[in-house]
């Protein structure tokens, strides 16, 4: 049985292994420790029992170690690849992120658009219409890659922490304040966020959170004729009379 006064270290171990908060470790301790006095045979202790108990800490031990050399592999293998530093210049975007992202999508250039990339990752909203009904709230159609779609969600969810991604934000905000709710604006988000991960790596340059808009292209913007295009360093483009087609 587990004693008492090993229930500080059962604590600490807890929360090392889970990752989670120390109050999530303590409530989990509690419940642990609350089966095991309801455990029959918590008296008495077989041979059996032992060798398969150390069978399976030793199993999770290889599993764990199996893991970490997967983890360093990943990381390795990615950064190799220039995207990969690029994509965690958006806040809210970590390695683990940023490599299950590049791995999904694999070639960008796949993609003609950002609206491709976005219908890919299941982000798209869902059509529904009969006869001369059409449907005006749809749910997105969660197609296309599943665990691109959840690194999304996680992404926007840590950037919106703590006002991470002060850009992404800001428009969180705007769509709260129009009267959308919760999931909508985060849906929202991750669309921004899907058309800022391609025009990255598209244009092969890093997030600008202080500029207006990620990714401006010719293709995406209509010019009035005799428009002037000035170029710096690094592109940023003042086009104030110019229409912007697309909202992301």
């Amino acid at each position: 049985t587990v004693q008492i006064e090993s229930r500080p270290h059962l604590e600490a171990a807890i929360q090392h292994l889970s990752g989670r908060s120390i109050a999530w470790a303590i409530d989990r301790t509690q419940k642990l420790l609350a089966s095991a006095a309801r455990n029959p045979f918590r008296e008495t202790v077989f041979p059996g029992h032992l060798i398969s108990l150390k069978l399976l800490i030793n199993l999770l031990l290889q599993y764990q170690e199996h893991l970490s050399n997967l983890d360093d592999s990943i990381d390795a293998l990615a950064e190799e690849l220039e995207e990969f530093e690029l994509i965690q210049s958006i806040p809210g975007i970590g390695t683990k992120i940023a490599a299950t992202i590049l791995a999904e999508v694999e070639e960008i250039d796949r993609f003609d658009h950002a609206k491709k990339l976005v219908a890919f990752a299941g982000f798209d909203p869902s059509v529904f219409s009969s006869g001369k009904f059409t449907a005006t709230r749809n749910a997105i159609t969660k197609r296309g890659s599943r665990r691109l779609r959840t690194v999304l969600y996680l992404a926007v969810r840590c950037g919106l922490r703590s006002s991470r991604n002060q850009k992404l934000r800001t428009f969180y905000d705007r769509k709260r304040v129009e009267g959308k709710p919760f999931k909508v604006a985060v849906i929202a988000c991750v669309n921004k966020l899907i058309h800022w991960i391609y025009a990255i790596l598209i244009k092969k340059e890093a997030f600008r959170s202080g500029s207006r808009q990620v990714g401006l292209t010719k293709e995406n913007l209509s010019f009035p004729q005799g428009t002037v295009i000035c170029h710096t360093r690094f592109p940023v483009y003042h086009w104030p009379s110019c229409s912007l087609r697309n909202n992301y």
